[in-house]
Formats: structure tokens, C-alpha cells, sequence
């Protein structure tokens, strides 16, 4: 049965997550470092991890499945969620696929060396309404191309 999971210590689209495992009756699960703020009833859950490095992401890679869908900022949590099988949908509605997650982690590190040689600032700009409406129709449609099959 498809699963929602949810790397959700900084997801900034819990809200738009939990609107469609709502519509869809699907069941999301939130992996996150310490306890937050979840709908109650319904099919939503919580789990603590202890605080650690990847602990999150190790639980949530142990967790999903083929034909789940991970929600996460995380690109090397990315590409090894989808070598489990599982679908990957970044929080700007970007889906990660094993055709593009190589070029992101490729892309993140060069970021980093040149972020870390002070040539770069800054960080990603600001999270926007279109944001939102663009990850919305990206589950929705991931969502149903997993019921499809």
C-alpha cells in the first residue's frame, strides 16, 4: 500500500502533505529528530528519531518501500531512497528520478567547494506561494501515477 514519508525536521510543506494523503486516505509518516506538531487521528505518525547525524534518514530509508513516496530537501537521502525503489518528490515539486539525482548531488557538492571557498552566499531563495502550488501537483500526480501502477 503507498506510504508518504516524510523527512519532516525542516519540510515546509507538511500542511499541502497532509491535504492530500487526507484526499487520498494514505498514510504519511513524519521521521523527524524531535517531537512536532501532527494532526491527530487520521493516519498521520510520528516518529522520533535519536539525534544524530542521519538518523532520520537512515530510519526513513529503512522504512520506505518500492512505490512509496519520500518528501525531502535531502539529495543523497534522494538517491537512496530511490535505489529502494521508492518515488522522491523535493518540497519545490521537484521529483528526483535516477536519471536526474546524479547531476543534483553533483551540482550540491560543486555548491558546497564554492560556498566553502567563500566564491558563493547566500542560500536558496525564499519558499513562494507558486512553490507550494507546483509541489502540490506534483504529489497529486505522483500519487496517481503509483495508484495506476
Amino acid at each position: 500500500m503507498l506510504h508518504l514519508y516524510i523527512d519532516a525536521d525542516a519540510c515546509p510543506v507538511k500542511d499541502e502533505i497532509y491535504k492530500v494523503a487526507l484526499r487520498y486516505d494514505l498514510p504519511v509518516t513524519l521521521v523527524a529528530n524531535s517531537y512536532m506538531r501532527y494532526p491527530s487521528g487520521g493516519k498521520v505518525k510520528l516518529v522520533v528519531v535519536e539525534k544524530g547525524r542521519d538518523e532520520a534518514d537512515d530510519r526513513i530509508v529503512e522504512l520506505a518501500g518500492n512505490d512509496d513516496i519520500v518528501i525531502t530537501g535531502d539529495i543523497p537521502l534522494a538517491a537512496r531512497c530511490l535505489d529502494k525503489g521508492a518515488r522522491v518528490l523535493g518540497h519545490k515539486g521537484r521529483p528526483f528520478t535516477p536519471e536526474n539525482v546524479g547531476d543534483s548531488l553533483a551540482t550540491r557538492q560543486l555548491l558546497s567547494q564554492l560556498r566553502d571557498q567563500g566564491l558563493v552566499g547566500g542560500g536558496p531563495p525564499p519558499f513562494s506561494p507558486r512553490d507550494r502550488s507546483l509541489f502540490l501537483q506534483q504529489l497529486d500526480q505522483m500519487v496517481n501515477a503509483v495508484k495506476r501502477g
